[in-house]
């Protein structure tokens, strides 16, 4: 089948709703973070998993290749095609739907262009908890959030993305689907397929609905902004959190005070809740089924006992929904403080908690020996993952700022360690030359042999990940 032949096909299957054209394909064709501008041959969004289907396999018996994207708020280019030949960009935005809600079962199933916020709304009104939460829950997709394996602010107490999976159903490369819908908790007849489409970024089939995983609502919340003297001593409070509260932290998020003061010059609602200057800050949550005095009482001992070891200098505890944001505007917006700030060196790496201190004591010598710099350090600390991005320092152009010896730095850091170069972002096509020189050549392997035996002709995805 020849190209135009092929494309002619594609767009009646989605018919003339789901062909899109001018500007808004423009915009689907640039990543989130502008890194990327990419170009595709057709861009198309079907509107049910048949029509999935059928394009994929019309892509396969053409040899078309075919880039999936959810919400497009990646930050390594993986969702964006680069041939305005050869590869047609897939958009799941129409498959949306809310298939079903077991308030039983604690499940939901849902169509993988659901936006995250929706499918959290969801669970709410069932008086359940869907717990993956980020920064773009209001723009990104389950199937986005699914195929990235995302983490975000709770992943200490309830996981990545792949943890709040039961099931999946995939367009495979060959356009065949595999419904696995069951929502079986436990379901021991061979290979767990779903795992392999889980952080695969598009590369092995697209993910078109999955069951979700649901927990309890709870029933009272407590937030505190804690000081704390050094990193050590954030790592000593969330241990104690864990252990006081029998392990019902939801999130303990890590802000160096290089950090807050970035969101504090370019936040206009942003205030410092503490008189004096620190430099390393605790964001810790508790959630519970208890009343809220009880967990109010639970957060006081935590922060009693931090204080009598000579982890705790300073700290407040929210006393209202409203006091509750204004502490986590100060982590949330750390992302876009750094864009107003200027261009920074991302790295989005995670090492074992216990880790995290020598890490960032090591980091700071063999990093100011390469270049002047500022380091903005936030992230989840609880799950080890933290967001160690370098600035300029001013007057220092981009061209001038030595980019690559100062990441290659920050990655043999973490290697030494024992640590990740992507703990939460993926691969995409950003992230390939770390991939192939950090992960074993054995993994390589076991991951090539994957893609070639269920994607032959290498339709899906092309050039991410494995490159």
């Amino acid at each position: 089948m020849d190209r135009t032949t092929a494309l002619a096909r594609i767009a009646k299957i989605v018919g003339p709703g789901g062909v899109v054209e001018g500007g808004d394909a423009d915009a689907m064709l640039s990543d989130y973070r502008r890194l990327f501008e990419g170009e595709a041959a057709l861009v198309v969004r079907p509107a049910s998993t048949a029509e999935c289907a059928g394009v994929v396999t019309v892509c396969n018996e053409a040899g078309i290749g075919v880039v999936p994207q959810g919400g497009n708020t990646g930050y390594c280019g993986g969702a964006i095609p680069f041939d305005a030949d050869n590869q047609i960009l897939l958009s799941l935005s129409r498959m949306n739907a809310v298939r079903a809600v077991d308030s039983v079962g604690f499940t939901m199933t849902v169509e993988a262009g659901l936006v995250l916020r929706r499918a959290q709304e969801v669970a709410a009104k069932n008086d359940l908890l869907f717990p993956l939460s980020m920064g773009s829950e209001g723009s990104c997709q389950i199937g986005g959030n699914l195929a990235t394996n995302a983490g975000g602010i709770s992943v200490l107490r309830y996981g990545t993305a792949r943890d709040l999976v039961l099931g999946l159903e995939i367009v495979l490369p060959n356009g065949e689907i595999v419904s696995e819908l069951k929502g079986l908790r436990k379901d021991n007849t061979g290979y767990d397929l779903k795992s392999l489409f889980l952080g695969a970024e598009g590369t092995l089939g697209i993910i078109t609905a999955a069951v979700l995983k649901l927990f309890p609502a709870p029933r009272s919340r407590q937030c505190a902004w804690i000081a704390t003297p050094d990193v050590d001593s954030a790592c000593a409070v969330l241990a104690t959190a864990r252990r006081e509260s029998a392990d019902q932290v939801v999130s303990a998020e890590y802000v160096s005070r290089a950090s807050l003061d970035l969101v504090l010059e370019f936040i206009d609602s942003a205030r410092d809740p503490l008189d004096a200057r620190h430099d390393h800050y605790v964001l810790l949550e508790l959630a519970s089924a208890q009343e809220e005095h009880e967990l109010r009482v639970t957060l006081e001992r935590i922060l009693e006992l931090g204080v009598q070891a000579g982890h705790v200098v300073d700290g407040v505890i929210a006393d209202s929904g409203r006091q509750r944001d204004a502490l986590w505007l100060l982590r949330e917006t750390v992302p876009e403080a750094e864009r107003h700030s200027g261009s920074s060196l991302k790295h989005d790496i995670s090492v074992r908690t216990s880790e995290i201190p020598a890490f960032i004591a090591s980091a700071g010598p063999i990093l100011d020996a390469i270049a002047p710099h500022r380091r903005s350090v936030f992230g989840h600390i609880g799950d080890g993952n933290l967001h160690f991005n370098l600035l300029p320092v001013a007057g220092v152009e981009e061209p001038d700022f030595p980019r690559e010896a100062l990441s290659s730095a920050v990655y043999d850091l973490v290697a030494e360690r024992g640590g990740s170069f992507s703990a939460e972002h993926g691969i995409g096509v950003l992230k390939r030359t770390e991939l192939e020189q950090f992960k074993s050549s054995a993994a390589l392997d076991a991951m090539r042999a994957i893609k070639s035996a269920l994607d032959p002709k290498g339709i899906m995805n092309p050039g991410k990940v494995l490159g």
